[in-house]
């Protein structure tokens, strides 16, 4: 069997990147909580055989959710109703959570730090829990689960199952706040930068941020929901103080999505004020043109017209007729910068 997972020794760092699973085995890690913050590892074979007994002991199943069998082995060994079943392994993946009966069901989503992947390109992870077993599954490799297994190892984890559910929320949480901060950079330093370079650079990372902010919000405002079900119809084994934790998650959420609505709202004004900028840019070519045109046109005309090659044209023997002509476009000129300044077009 070859699962993936921290090592044993409490104080390695060294975390497999690898969140594959081999041959027919769905089980990314599992451990066994020992009520005091810490855990064993099992095997894929020990985890299905495993059995709740009189002790604090809390298992917890990292699946691999695209592995065969997966729902028919939930609905056969705890008899999962076939509904839920199918809802943890398929790809519908809106946030939500629900009880059933004695047991805790719900979809949540984090940011993908996956390579290659934008951070709006959220990832499912769906949870099942009856108390004494936690189960969560995942498609795509999400780095959430890790975090608490570190913590596990280190004997500084969650001691039992509502722990554990709020360690993951916390974790899930924590992480998007780096998308969010990450965002708030962006934008500090396009306000901070000038406006008045490559406009279309500026507006294409600007638009990049608010659909960021699009997508983040339309996934967390139902998150939130979820994280509101978890601590109001949570089953009894949920504790009170788990319930205290889930609410101070649910207030870092909203938090979140007030700074995401600031985001946005800081990208529309700066978005506004780049394309002003543009706009006055035009306005003002086009405003120096027309005078130019203005100033030139009776010129043009006055010298089109002495131009034309037909006879009777007056001065054509006068040898002092250019300067005159040359003195008349000097007057018509001054005459009619003085008509400009009166009429406060400069």
């Amino acid at each position: 069997m070859t699962s993936t997972r921290l090592p044993d020794h409490p104080n390695s760092d060294d975390i497999l990147l690898n969140d594959d699973v081999a041959g027919d085995e769905a089980l990314l890690f599992g451990r066994v909580l020992d009520g005091k913050g810490g855990g064993r590892p099992v095997t894929w074979a020990e985890a299905r055989e495993w059995s709740p007994g009189d002790n604090a002991e809390v298992i917890w199943m990292h699946l691999c959710r695209n592995q065969p069998g997966i729902q028919h082995w939930l609905e056969a060994t705890y008899a999962v109703p076939e509904p839920t079943a199918e809802l943890l392994v398929s790809d519908e993946t809106r946030p939500r959570a629900f009880r059933e009966g004695d047991t805790l069901v719900a979809t949540l989503r984090g940011i993908n730090f996956n390579p290659n992947a934008e951070p709006e390109d959220m990832v499912s992870m769906q949870l099942w829990s009856d108390g004494k077993r936690v189960i969560t599954l995942r498609r795509h490799p999400l780095q959430t689960p890790r975090d608490t297994l570190r913590e596990i190892d280190m004997g500084r984890g969650p001691s039992d199952a509502g722990a554990l559910i709020t360690s993951l929320t916390e974790h899930m949480i924590a992480r998007m706040s780096r998308s969010i901060i990450d965002m708030n950079e962006h934008i500090d330093a396009l306000e901070d930068a000038e406006l008045d370079g490559d406009t279309e650079e500026v507006l294409e990372k600007i638009t990049s941020i608010r659909r960021n902010c699009l997508a983040l919000k339309r996934h967390m405002s139902p998150q939130h929901e979820a994280f509101e079900r978890i601590s109001r119809e949570a089953p009894e084994w949920f504790e009170e103080h788990d319930r205290r934790e889930i609410a101070e998650t649910i207030d870092r959420l909203s938090r979140y999505l007030d700074d995401i609505d600031i985001s946005k709202e800081s990208a529309v004004v700066l978005q506004d004020e780049i394309r002003a900028r543009a706009a006055a840019r035009s306005e003002r070519t086009s405003y120096l043109l027309t005078i130019v045109a203005a100033v030139f046109l009776p010129l043009g005309f006055l010298t089109g017209l002495l131009g034309i090659n037909v006879g009777g044209m007056p001065g054509e023997s006068d040898p002092n007729a250019f300067w005159e002509v040359v003195a008349l476009c000097g007057a018509i000129l001054v005459m009619q910068f003085a008509l400009f300044w009166r009429w406060k077009w400069f």
